[in-house]
């Protein structure tokens, strides 16, 4: 079986997809209409739709598509921006805020829509709670509700009281939440390979195991520098996300890698009474923790960050500890694969998305909330190169800053204060 050179662990993700194809590494030096660097969502997004539009596009990834965070994510759709809708207008009024939460449904049902297309089967289930770990914030829910659906015009969800909670997550644990119909979860790297085979249908070049080393302009154009050849582009997508690793500087001064791992459980047929819907689940600390169950009937459970580029010896041991704090019945439950991988955050938790050198856009940092918007980014940086206007301008407006200390503190500096925010969690 495949073992990631880049992430730690074997998934059950991988485990439970058909064999990928590979796509051969790129031998020679090409020229194409566009380039893009980076076989997550949002690259082959952007390939698929170039390619289907006659464009010829040449798209190279490090490593396997799915290596990175878009193969080995917590699978959550989740509804709206990372901020809640409230959180959007106090900080961008009324309209803009409005703005970006649509964007994001459509970008759930851009999802979908291409799930169901194309016939692939990711395993959408629907549903998800959003669940509250500290006691007071039954208020704060209960407004949250009401204000997307009459200011929103999102009327899928309804507040949970302590007693629902408890009897929807199987668990005591949560004071309260929100209950979201309109959402859901999938299996991620079944969305991924059948991506990339669609792309290639389409006509894309695609190459795996392909490091791209260096861009720069050439004659007007962007030349890209690989261990095996190049590539001479007009247009150029990086799309890398947490796996910048310096290839361009204002995109590391922006996008930071956190480790972030998941365990996924036996199946609970012992256990009907956890998450007996089989919708997905996401609380409220600043160091999330994610979870849901599998169409198998498994928990698949994530939490623990690391702010380094380092991963725990054993993954499963500090995942089943988390597990046992909200299932103690499960305390003992045995765990079939666990692993990790790096998922790409900015400043203040807003995608990042904007020109970096002239013909070369960087969208990438969605911090966490990336399964449906970095799909929905790859299409729409595809239809501004077609020249249609797009939602992809609301991004590239937002005020994303850099971190603070350079390249040689940036990293000290954010364990830091990210250590400091989940110290927090506690209390």
């Amino acid at each position: 079986m495949w073992q990631s050179p880049i992430a730690p662990g074997l998934s059950w993700y991988q485990a439970t997809v058909d064999e990928r194809p590979a796509y051969a590494a790129l031998d020679g030096s090409v020229t194409a209409d566009a380039a893009i660097i980076g076989g997550g969502f949002t690259g082959l997004q952007a390939a698929f739709l170039l390619a289907k539009a006659g464009v010829k596009v040449a798209l190279i990834d490090a490593n396997r598509f799915g290596d990175g965070a878009s193969g080995r994510n917590g699978g959550q759709l989740g509804t709206g921006q990372r901020a809640w809708p409230e959180e959007l207008e106090a900080e961008f009024g009324f309209e803009r805020a409005k703005a970006l939460f649509d964007m994001a449904e459509h970008a759930k049902t851009y999802l979908l829509d291409f799930a169901r297309e194309h016939q692939i089967d990711m395993e959408y289930l629907p549903g998800q709670m959003n669940v509250e770990h500290k006691k007071g914030k039954e208020k704060d829910y209960r407004d949250s509700v009401e204000i997307a659906a009459t200011r929103f015009n999102y009327p899928h969800m309804h507040f949970m009281d302590r007693q629902e909670t408890a009897e929807r997550l199987g668990s005591s644990h949560y004071h309260c939440g929100i209950y979201d119909i309109g959402t859901g979860h999938i299996h991620p790297l079944k969305l991924l390979a059948g991506l990339a085979r669609v792309a290639a249908n389409a006509g894309a070049h695609l190459h795996e195991m392909t490091a791209a080393k260096a861009l720069r302009p050439s004659g007007g154009k962007t030349l890209i520098e690989t261990e095996r050849g190049t590539i001479t582009a007009s247009k150029v997508l990086i799309a890398t996300n947490a796996y910048i690793n310096g290839l361009e500087p204002v995109t590391s001064a922006h996008v930071m890698p956190i480790r972030s791992f998941i365990g996924a459980t036996v199946p609970l047929d012992a256990f009907p009474d956890i998450i007996p819907g089989n919708e997905a689940v996401a609380d409220s600390r600043f160091v999330v923790r994610y979870f849901r169950k599998s169409r198998d009937g498994r928990l698949l459970f994530g939490g623990r960050e690391a702010y380094t580029a380092d991963s725990p010896r054993d993954i499963s041991r500090h995942i089943r500890r988390q597990i046992a704090e909200i299932y103690p019945q499960l305390s003992n439950i045995d765990m079939t694969h666990a692993w990790g991988g790096s998922v790409g955050i900015t400043m203040n938790r807003q995608p990042f998305a904007r020109e970096v050198m002239p013909g070369v856009i960087s969208v990438a940092g969605y911090s966490g909330h990336g399964v449906m918007l970095s799909n929905y980014c790859g299409a729409l940086f595809a239809r501004s190169l077609l020249g249609q206007a797009t939602e992809l301008d609301l991004f590239k407006a937002l005020k994303v800053p850099a971190f603070p200390g350079g390249s040689r503190l940036r990293s000290p500096l954010l364990f830091l204060a990210l250590s400091w925010y989940a110290l927090r969690d506690r209390f």
